[in-house]
């Protein structure tokens, strides 16, 4: 939880270095709190119609958009790759399989050229 909570106070910081910790366990609460919005828009009856998810669900995705952006970016950074990567998504396929790859990868040891490593600063 608290590597969640370091994201979302790190909201809006695009520049620096993310280690796989810290993108993996922002991606597990993520998609915790992202279920947890879908139940409670089933129970409170706020759903679109042939959709499984509703209003709390848009409003919980919208507000953590930059932070997950952010997060991912950084987890770029820690293997020497711009955040320009990002877009290899669209690559049909292999896209997504590479970008998987890039943030499972380790990160440079050492310092790259966008900061220092965040194992070895801890």
């Amino acid at each position: 939880m608290n590597w969640y909570l370091k994201v979302l106070k790190n909201y809006a910081g695009f520049s620096g270095r993310a280690r796989r910790k810290e993108y993996w366990m922002f991606v597990l609460f993520n998609m915790i709190f992202a279920i947890l919005a879908m139940i409670v828009d089933n129970v409170a009856g706020t759903t679109i119609a042939p959709l499984p998810y509703g209003l709390f669900y848009c409003v919980y995705t919208l507000a953590v958009l930059i932070p997950s952006l952010a997060v991912a970016i950084r987890r770029l950074h820690d293997v020497g790759k711009s955040g320009w990567f990002l877009f290899i998504v669209f690559i049909p396929i292999v896209g997504a399989i590479w970008l998987l790859v890039l943030v499972c990868t380790g990160g440079n040891p050492g310092t790259n050229a966008y900061g220092l490593n965040p194992k070895e600063a801890a």
